[in-house]
């Protein structure tokens, strides 16, 4: 089978990093500047389009014909991009990302990470970031570049001669990754996975524009307002100076060593008056309610629509789906009863009237940012979300049957939860019992080997004194003996591969070494990778596994790893891979997906076609290779998305 290895250069007066490429490639002003490509093994070429050459019909052939895999490092870019110049409809089927490939082996997103991770002989210029910037970005118009909006080849011949051999240099790079790589191709499954993926963020999901627009004018008035009141209570004239208030406040015996979200509502529930007043304007002035509102209409394209909203494999260690532009797995929650009405305010500019009826404002905008994304006339959405995948999944593969006895029954997990903890019978355990509660705290934070400080950062301080921590994790351990030896069996057949090279099955799981990495393989088939591991000591003193990836800054280090967070990685894998069986089967049965979010599928569904009982009855159906696994599904439908 031919490849063809291609690398473009591409300008646009839109933000790639804050629009995305669909939003990118729509402007009037995109163009591609340079192609480079490389049949199989031949050398390198490029096509200077910007220069005026032509695309030789060799690859405007091959770009059509699906027998020919095209290649690239990030392949969504180039295949968009293409398909915009040139007036194409390329499907992803023909297409290998090769970002994928090193993602599924866990090395870093970027062409440059994984060249330096895999130490390449020929590794990406450094000099590529200021000769994009110069030739692929509008710049300033200043007197001494006769007052240009846009730097061509013409006005640097030199630099542009060097960024030809730039883009060269990509492709030679991927065709090396892909090389080093050979040993590890997409398998079959996680590439029509990555097809389906390519379909959601080209279908894309609308958005509305006109709720979008009064949302962020609503709050640029309230803060204008708030800014005015406090401006009023205290005299300064500058209210959001963190300096000024504090000298202010020290004005008043108040010392504050700071102003961060959690001092400030710890002021307002100890002073009264201007003080307190003061601190309610501050907590409210600093909330960033419109930041994914302003994302939205930075991304959204002339069709109406946001594309590009998810990264396959983004998430390297378990392959989970990663948010992009709008950063759609952190949306906040909505909890207001009343949210179709307060929707309908803003969206008609009534912005007196939301002060009016709430008591805060960015509070109100806050939650209906969900609702900015719509189904699109005739329609309406249907979402579906696995009810406690990861506590089906954990019992699932530790084997802890009365989990799974209660899952196959009535689901009530953190009553039953609270009985095994405290011995009390489960008809005592309601809704509102603080037993229920410490349950329910208790399975969240503890399924990970989490001990007092997993409990404290879930809120357990709300309702237990600090003293009963230990108490409750040793509970909770004990009500889950099978799941706690789960721990040990992963650290112990972990362990056993990296410094005995041994092959281990737990359960339904196989821990071994290959090639310099620590394989783990889930029930599904697939792999997660773990590369060059070795064993180290921690910080307690104790034998421990690490392995080199990108860590908390972003930045490719080595990272230190234990049984319970290695089951982590293996149960939100795992049910990572049921959601995406689930949403093979619901493309299979018609439905189209524009989003998925965590473990919950949104598909916009035609008015009259189809229902929520059907979709959740399809996403509930048990995946061959983990036969007895209980599933359940709820949903609802709705003409915006929001949290029901």
């Amino acid at each position: 089978m031919d490849t063809l290895a291609i690398d473009i250069e591409t300008y646009s007066d839109v933000s790639l990093p804050e629009c995305g490429v669909h939003r990118y490639a729509a402007s009037d002003a995109f163009e591609i500047l340079l192609f480079a490509y490389s049949f199989n093994d031949e050398p390198t070429q490029i096509i200077d389009l910007a220069s005026g050459e032509q695309m030789p019909q060799r690859i405007m052939e091959s770009l059509l014909d699906d027998s020919v895999i095209k290649t690239a490092f990030n392949a969504a870019f180039e295949r968009n991009c293409i398909n915009r110049f040139f007036g194409l409809s390329l499907k992803p089927e023909g297409w290998r990302c090769t970002a994928v490939q090193a993602s599924i082996l866990s090395l870093p997103l970027s062409l440059e990470g994984v060249g330096e991770a895999l130490n390449l002989d020929k590794k990406k210029m450094s000099e590529g970031k200021d000769l994009i910037r110069y030739f692929c970005m509008p710049c300033k118009p200043t007197q001494s570049n006769g007052g240009r909006t846009r730097n061509l080849p013409s006005d640097a011949p030199e630099k542009w001669k060097l960024f030809k051999t730039y883009c060269i240099r990509d492709v030679d790079v991927e065709k090396q990754i892909r090389k080093k790589l050979a040993r590890f191709p997409i398998p079959d499954r996680e590439q029509e996975l990555y097809c389906m993926d390519q379909r959601i963020n080209d279908r894309g999901i609308m958005v509305d524009m006109e709720l979008i627009r009064h949302a962020i004018t609503c709050d640029l008035l309230y803060k204008d307002s708030a800014t005015k009141k406090a401006c009023d209570i205290s005299g300064l004239n500058n209210p959001n100076s963190v300096s000024q208030l504090k000298a202010w406040l020290g004005e008043r015996g108040i010392k504050a060593d700071s102003l961060a979200k959690a001092a400030v509502e710890e002021l307002i529930e100890s002073s009264k008056g201007e003080i307190s007043e003061m601190m309610k304007l501050r907590l409210s002035m600093s909330k960033t309610s419109v930041k994914k509102y302003e994302a939205m209409e930075r991304s959204v394209c002339p069709d109406g629509r946001v594309h590009g909203l998810l990264q396959f494999y983004g998430a390297n260690r378990t392959g989970r789906w990663a948010g992009r532009l709008v950063q759609i797995h952190n949306l906040p929650q909505n909890h207001m009863e009343d949210l179709k009405l307060a929707r309908s305010m803003v969206k008609e500019g009534s912005y007196d009237l939301v002060e009016l009826l709430y008591d805060s404002t960015p509070e109100v905008l806050s939650e209906l940012i969900r609702t900015a994304f719509i189904a699109k006339p005739g329609c309406r959405f249907i979402v579906s979300d696995f009810s406690a995948i990861e506590a089906r999944v954990m019992g699932y593969l530790a084997g802890e049957n009365w989990v799974m006895e209660e899952f196959r029954g009535a689901g009530k997990i953190y009553e039953q939860t609270a009985s095994k903890m405290f011995h009390i019978p489960i008809e005592e355990i309601t809704k509102g019992s603080p037993y229920r509660a410490r349950g329910k705290v208790a399975s969240l934070a503890c399924q990970y080997g989490g001990a007092e400080g997993a409990l404290i950062s879930m809120g357990a301080l709300n309702f237990v004194e600090e003293e009963e921590l230990k108490g409750l994790v040793q509970s909770w351990r004990n009500a889950n003996p099978h799941i706690v030896n789960y721990w040990y069996e992963i650290d112990r057949a972990v362990k056993a591969a990296v410094k005995e090279r041994k092959e281990t099955v737990v359960g339904s799981v196989k821990i071994y070494y290959q090639s310099g990495m620590l394989k783990i393989m889930l029930p599904s088939g697939r792999s997660l990778s773990y590369v060059r591991p070795r064993m180290t000591t921690n910080r307690f003193g104790s034998e421990s596994v690490s392995y080199e990836g990108v860590g908390t800054n972003r930045k490719w280090t080595r990272i230190e790893s234990y049984g319970a967070k290695f089951c982590e990685n293996i149960v939100q894998a795992t049910a990572r891979d049921v959601l995406a069986e689930a949403m093979l089967r619901l493309e299979r049965n018609g439905f189209d997906i524009v989003c998925h979010i965590h473990d919950e599928v949104v598909l916009e569904v035609p008015n009259g076609k189809s229902s929520v009982e059907e979709v959740n009855q399809i996403m509930a159906v048990c995946p061959n290779w983990c036969e007895g696994l209980p599933l359940k599904a709820a949903g609802f439908e709705s003409p915006f998305y929001k949290k029901d």
